[in-house]
């Protein structure tokens, strides 16, 4: 078979659903002979570096109105295109006009389900992409169950949808603290941490609420942040520069792939409280690591979770905080028996496995 991959989407610093097509483009030439990497002009050496057996191609303009013109109208008509047995578009959108089964990747219906989560000009551009996938793409791929119920109820397709959900890289993400004293932070402080862009969906202000509770109680407790700034960060920053504990909060920002699992590991619980995501890698992540995670109930988090972490209401900063204490004030053998448990739930989440659902989609594709 011979597979192109779209991977002119991915920015800088990968995340989400950048991570996804990265752990894709990764894996793809050891199950698939003839493998194209579609990639932005002056962005093809990193993923040289991260999959040395494609064939790496800089066609796509760099700037973004460039990228998204080129493929809606551009690609249709490349020898890329011609000699593709199957193309991959792993973010939303796909080529117009395609002469090649296209398989899209939608990771979530928030465009639909809560446009206020996003920016105003990105929902109708979205929804116009999902609503185009659903009637021309020759196989859909969703990354949870929790999606492609949604998708069938919101936007119904007569097209196949196959459910691929994420891995865990478990020789990362792993319960051997070994080598986390060469961390760049004091593990031994007392820490709630986040992981995530920060962005309205992601709950971040009602954490922050959350923990003038907690920081209350415990004069030892701090808050720590990772993630990079999204948009619509400008009322979390606000909440911040009033915060009656700001001093105890620590915003970290993009953090390293070696450093990531230490904190993890030191964490005395992982926080995530989204308000909807299409899968929510930090919250497998961080229980492969062994960290007590609290998360949001009624979302995708309670399928990737099950009864790994502690299930609270998304937007109830009262019920947030009352789990997060729950967590904190867990003696050493309930922490043991928490740690074992969430890494066994980790360990069931494989990107081997995600690979072999995307193998049937692809065949499945070119089938049709």
């Amino acid at each position: 078979m011979t597979l192109t991959l779209d991977v002119s989407a991915v920015p800088g610093k990968p995340a989400g659903a950048g991570r996804y097509i990265v752990e894709l483009a990764k894996r793809l030439p050891s199950v698939i002979d003839d493998v194209s990497l579609m990639t932005r002009r002056g962005d093809d050496q990193r993923w040289r570096e991260w999959s040395p057996a494609s064939k790496v191609l800089p066609l796509v303009p760099s700037s973004r109105p460039g990228r998204l013109l080129y493929e809606a109208v551009a690609v249709a008509h490349t020898s890329l295109m011609r000699h593709s047995d199957v193309w991959h578009s792993p973010h939303y959108t796909m080529p117009h006009g395609s002469t090649s089964p296209v398989v899209v990747t939608l990771h979530d219906m928030t465009f639909y389900t809560n446009p206020e989560w996003h920016e105003r000009r990105k929902v109708d551009f979205f929804r116009r992409a999902i609503q185009y996938a659903t009637r021309e793409a020759a196989v859909i791929i969703t990354v949870s169950d929790y999606t492609a119920r949604q998708l069938r109820d919101l936007c119904p397709t007569e097209r196949p949808v196959v459910v691929a959900p994420l891995g865990v890289d478990r020789e990362r993400f792993s319960l051997d603290a070994s080598g986390d004293s060469l961390s760049t932070y004091d593990l031994r402080k007392k820490f709630i941490l986040y992981v995530g862009t920060l962005e309205p969906r992601k709950g971040v202000d009602v954490l922050l609420t959350s923990f003038e509770d907690l920081a209350r109680e415990d004069s030892s407790l701090e808050l720590w942040l990772v993630g990079q700034r999204g948009w619509g960060v400008d009322s979390v920053d606000e909440q911040l520069a009033r915060h009656p504990f700001a001093g105890r909060i620590r915003q970290l920002g993009f953090v390293d792939d070696a450093e990531l699992p230490r904190l993890f590991r030191a964490a005395r619980v992982v926080a995530y409280p989204s308000r909807g995501e299409g899968f929510g890698l930090p919250v497998l992540e961080a229980l492969a690591c062994g960290a007590p995670v609290v998360t949001t109930r009624d979302s995708v988090m309670s399928e990737v979770a099950g009864e790994a972490a502690t299930l609270t209401t998304a937007g109830d900063a009262g019920d947030l905080a009352a789990g997060l204490k729950t967590v904190l004030d867990l003696d050493d053998e309930q922490r043991r028996t928490s740690s074992a448990v969430g890494h066994a739930r980790a360990a069931t989440f494989t990107w081997e496995r995600m690979m072999e659902q995307h193998l049937v989609a692809y065949e499945m594709a070119r089938e049709l």
